[in-house]
């Protein structure tokens, strides 16, 4: 038995020795053009699964190789692409060096910016700390993603990437106006609090957007005074160092068409002088009859490197659009939502275009003192101009459904001028590690808006009737709006005015203890505000301070747990009924999690749990004079939910990204004035209970059809609440699913989605109560009116894109 084991064996090493003489072997040293081992590179077999990674020194090996013809790919993240034709003979053992076009710096800053999304916020979330030791929620939103999901602005289905992030109400493709943890959050770019309204931004194109990063709950490192329930955060494009550029075209329905060009590389032999541009332009029609948005954008940064240790950069967004009036999205019924037919609008061709110019620049200085220092200090000047309309039925016949649509002025500018300087540091006393952040920041925001002109196109005697539309002439013309005054001075008649000035210091400090296994973050920031609201006559001042503690623990490289006590506040404006001094809002926010990167950080996880407690808030009084309306406090208010995010790797060529959200908002406790209108137990409206989305996506690694692959996504919305009042019907469950191809090929990249495959009817809306009529105006009373807003139906969009 001992021989026949032995003469198996003996057979074994035979046939393989045989095996491995016929097959043949490669290998090689890789390097940077400035004569450096390049680590980490990929390389392939086209063909097979037989890949090799460059270890530090840069020499790669791939054996047992069948003879044939092949071809050698070389790869690495952004890195520029080769490929070469090889040989293998029998038993050959073959060598071929490569030389990268990158330097070793370039290279480096390549592998910086593959981990970045996965480690590390980016530089204008002023955290040092990686996103698995930090003690919050924070998730972001890549460029990878992006573009498979074929995301092309911020109101694009992007938040489905997020857990518990909605859009209660879609404004279009106007304003984002994302909610998430109960509350809309607040918009920054590039680490800056641009809210200048409650309406703005206009919602960000993503050409050139590198990543979003959403951080859930109040954020004391970055936000002086806004809403507890966090904020996202658009970080821009920016020189890479590589030379590289990309164009892309899309073509989808609803006439939709666009054109977009990245560059990016040097001005100077050196590389200290960088730039990036990324222009788009696109023509979008709408599944609503009538309805358009059109834009362009332009998009230049250019950086210079002073010296290895500061570095400047400058930076313009300039978008411009053009579109259908705000509020044409709207669809009114007596009856209930989604009543009428997706494609109805309550617009008219013929009305002018609203035209938007959102701009804004930034200067950025960064100086290392040493590897441990480090000085940032930004400035950024926004400008907005708005000249158009906005459309908002006036009255409603109760019966029959029939109304006035009523066109309004709205024009709007909005400057802003925010600065920030910042320093992070680490130290050490004694076995304890410190991390220091100290800054202070500083805005100043002027918005003016003129909506205080109206005209009705219909009149009593021709009543719009949504299921007969008509779209000639209408009955009582086109509007024409006085213009002539400056739209300060309009603004003041209007009570278009919110204004807003605010300065703020912060410190920092996260002490490790343990070998950096136990983490403790002690932090403040005091914040000085005023504003003035509406007519100008309304203002208010506020000094408040907001603590942060934070505790994160590290059970292993991979796994961490953490504990958060975070406070924000939000500034009010108006009059109490029975006088008295107006407090700002306050949130407390108290947050549990647990974070994991899996199988070496391919999976990444995060649930937490937390819980939002809002006080001070004001809330109109029903039983003022209309004519001087006065506010009373509200009480209480508690936000709280679980939050599940997964994405990452699975298997090679296998990526996925699922997400789960229970969100809770009620009202716990009712101030006196408010005894009556609200209950304790009471639902705070604007959210849905259950959240979950998913987006798959696998490419076939070997093969003919190499590069192919299938990517496709649900959303789901459970026990979903109206926008804004608590009255009328809730809202149904909603489901969408998407899904498509894709297929990668060299340097080109083809992918096309179908969007809402079952077809269903999609809207978000909310209940409001309209001057409606039965028979004559003197019998003009209050009655409901459903309001909502439809998606699109099936529909499809293709892109291809070329790399170079």
């Amino acid at each position: 038995m001992k021989q026949k084991h032995t003469l198996l064996l003996l057979c074994s090493f035979l046939i393989t020795s045989f095996l491995m003489a016929q097959s043949g072997k490669i290998s090689g040293v890789i390097t940077t053009s400035d004569g450096k081992p390049a680590p980490y590179i990929t390389v392939a077999i086209r063909g097979t699964q037989q890949t090799s990674l460059s270890n530090e020194e840069g020499y790669y090996e791939i054996k047992n190789i069948k003879p044939g013809n092949w071809t050698l790919s070389v790869s690495a993240a952004e890195a520029a692409p080769q490929e070469r034709a090889i040989v293998i003979a029998k038993g050959a053992m073959l060598t071929e060096h490569f030389v990268i076009k990158e330097t070793a710096r370039e290279l480096d800053a390549v592998f910086v910016n593959a981990r970045k999304s996965t480690e590390h916020a980016s530089v204008s979330l002023r955290l040092k700390t990686s996103l698995l030791e930090t003690p919050q929620n924070i998730q972001v939103v890549d460029q990878a993603a992006l573009a498979q999901q074929q995301v092309i602005s911020m109101s694009d289905g992007l938040v489905r990437n997020v857990s518990g992030a909605t859009r209660v109400e879609h404004w279009g493709d106007l304003y984002a106006n994302i909610t998430a943890r109960g509350s809309q959050i607040q918009a920054f770019r590039n680490g800056f609090n641009v809210v200048a309204s409650y309406w703005g931004p206009l919602t960000e194109d993503m050409s050139f957007v590198d990543r979003v990063e959403f951080v859930k709950g109040p954020a004391g490192f970055m936000l002086a005074n806004g809403d507890p329930s966090g904020l996202y955060n658009i970080v821009t494009k920016k020189p890479t160092g590589i030379t590289k550029g990309e164009v892309n075209l899309t073509l989808g329905s609803f006439d939709l068409y666009r054109a977009g060009l990245d560059l990016d590389g040097s001005l100077s032999k050196d590389k200290k002088l960088l730039y990036r541009l990324n222009i788009a332009a696109q023509n979008r029609g709408s599944h609503r009859n009538f309805e358009y948005n059109n834009r362009y954008i332009i998009a230049p940064v250019i950086s210079y490197q002073l010296d290895e240790k500061t570095k400047v950069t400058l930076e313009y967004n300039g978008q411009f659009a053009k579109m259908t009036e705000v509020g044409s999205y709207y669809i009114f019924s007596r009856s209930g939502y989604g009543t009428y037919p997706r494609n109805l609008t309550f617009t008219n061709p013929g009305l002018p275009p609203t035209r938007i110019n959102d701009q804004s620049g930034y200067l950025t200085f960064e100086h290392a003192f040493n590897p441990n220092w480090k000085l940032t200090a930004q400035g950024s000047y926004f400008r907005y101009n708005q000249a158009g309309m906005s459309s908002w039925p006036s009255l409603m016949d109760s019966v029959t459904g029939h109304l006035i649509r009523n066109i309004g002025l709205w024009d709007a500018k909005s400057n802003m001028a925010l600065g920030q300087v910042f320093l992070n540091g680490e130290f050490r006393t004694g076995t304890v590690r410190h991390r220091i952040l100290a800054g202070v920041d500083a805005a100043d925001k002027k918005y003016y808006a003129d909506w205080g002109q109206s005209h009705d196109l219909d009149t009593l005697g021709a009543l719009f009737d949504p299921e007969n539309p008509g779209y000639g002439v209408p009955d009582n013309g086109y509007p024409v709006f006085d213009r002539s005054k400056p739209l300060e001075e309009r603004a003041i008649a209007a009570g278009g005015i919110q204004t807003q000035r605010y300065s703020s210091i912060y410190v920092q400090d996260e002490l490790a203890f343990f070998r950096e296994r136990l983490r403790l973050t002690l932090a403040g920031r005091y914040t000085d505000v005023s504003q003035i609201y509406g007519t100008g006559t309304d203002f208010s001042k506020a000094r408040h301070f907001t603590p942060r503690a934070g505790l994160s623990y590290s059970i292993d490289q991979t796994l961490s747990v953490y504990g958060l006590y975070d406070q924000a506040f939000i500034p009010q404006t108006g009059v109490l009924t029975n006088g008295g001094k107006l407090k700002p809002v306050t949130g407390n926010n108290m947050e549990l999690g647990i974070k994991k990167n899996w199988f070496h950080n391919r999976w990444m996880t995060t649930l937490s749990v937390y819980r939002i407690l809002k006080q001070n808030e004001l809330t109109a009084d029903p039983q003022s004079d209309p004519g001087a309306p006065t506010s009373i406090v509200l009480g209480e208010k508690v936000a709280r939910g679980v939050e599940l995010d997964i994405r990452g790797t699975i298997l090679p060529g296998f990526t996925a990204m699922a997400n789960y959200a229970f969100t809770e908002g009620l009202i716990t406790k009712v101030a006196p004035g408010a005894a009556g209108l609200y209950t304790v137990g009471q639902i705070v409206p604007g959210y849905a209970r259950h959240t979950s989305n998913a987006w798959f996506s696998y490419e076939l690694q070997t093969g003919a059809l190499q590069g192919l692959g299938l990517s496709g996504g649900v959303t789901s919305l459970i026990g979903r609440y109206t926008g804004w009042s608590i009255e009328g019907q809730q809202l149904p469950d909603y489901l969408k699913l998407d899904g498509g191809l894709f297929y990668t090929r060299d340097r080109y990249r083809f992918t096309l989605n179908v969007f809402n495959i079952l077809d269903s009817y999609l809207y978000t809306g909310s209940y409001y109560e309209m001057p409606s009529i039965y028979g004559d105006w003197s019998q003009a009373s209050l009655k409901p009116a459903y309001y909502y807003q439809t998606e699109p139906p099936r529909n499809i969009r293709f892109s291809v894109s070329y790399r170079f």
